[in-house]
């Protein structure tokens, strides 16, 4: 297309042209997030109804990502292709940090005989960007790329409580409060001094907040300056034993492989450009 066809065609679309956000890109990646593990198939109505578009606008947006190769359709039914992965792979691969993590977080499951992972806070939410799974403890499926409400979660709280004190107060007003489970802390003032004991013993452990029966216990992972930049956690059952237990089975288990994953980063990210 012409550059004078595609600023005719930006203009045409009314907020676009008053404004640095591209609506038509946001309604494009609101399309691509509407598709998930419990909605991997939609029609042109499920697709409209789950983003709030109107059925024109996501039949439009839904065969542009066909023909980008994004997304499959049989005329009725629409599903996402694996070639959406290389919207997230440049990401992921300039991190360095699922690559050296993944060998480690092997070792640390077969050790403790449960579930690692390694995520980053993004907003309010955590992204998993590493995982080795043994079984699936939750009623959701955890891959890569899935991700959580920080404050619910051990990896999340690290990550909150690394942050500096204006950063997480900020943040902190844009937390929903409501609870998943009878055991999740609803209160700020409660998340806020757990936050703080965290920050002070270095772990963090979560007793079924983000869902009954499920724990997990997480620590920091820290660049080569020392700051906070990813998280690494072990998630578990209550069957496993009491939050005691698991301290003492896991913690050390999950601490010895933080300061793996540390050194290999350092080692890999020595120089003038450092990056994690």
């Amino acid at each position: 297309m012409p550059p004078e066809q595609a600023d005719h065609d930006d203009a045409s679309q009314g907020d676009d042209a008053v404004s640095p956000i591209i609506q038509s890109l946001v309604r494009g990646l609101s399309v691509i997030r509407a598709f998930d593990a419990d909605h991997a198939d939609m029609t042109l109505s499920d697709v409209a109804r789950r983003t709030d578009l109107s059925r024109a606008t996501a039949r439009r947006i839904l065969y542009t990502l066909a023909s980008l190769g994004y997304v499959a359709t049989d005329g009725k039914q629409f599903s996402l292709r694996p070639r959406i992965l290389e919207l997230g792979y440049t990401y992921l691969s300039s991190l360095n940090l699922p690559e050296i993590a993944t060998p480690h977080l092997e070792k640390l499951t077969v050790a403790v005989n449960e579930s690692s992972s390694v995520a980053l806070l993004d907003d309010t939410d955590i992204v998993y960007v590493a995982r080795v799974a043994t079984r699936r403890i939750m009623t959701v499926a955890i891959t890569v790329g899935t991700r959580f409400p920080a404050h619910l979660t051990s990896m999340g709280r690290v990550l909150l409580a690394g942050l500096e004190p204006a950063a997480l107060a900020a943040l902190l007003d844009q937390l929903d409060l409501t609870p998943r489970t009878h055991h999740t802390i609803t209160d700020r003032r409660q998340l806020e001094a757990e936050l703080a004991r965290i920050s002070d013993q270095g772990w963090a452990l979560v007793d079924q907040e983000l869902e009954e029966g499920l724990r997990s216990i997480a620590v920091p992972l820290h660049d080569a300056a020392g700051r906070v930049v990813a998280a690494i956690n072990v998630s578990t059952t209550t069957r496993r034993g009491t939050p005691e237990v698991i301290r003492a089975e896991i913690l050390p288990h999950l601490m010895a492989a933080a300061r793996d994953i540390e050194g290999d980063l350092a080692a890999v990210n020595r120089g003038p450009s450092t990056r994690v």
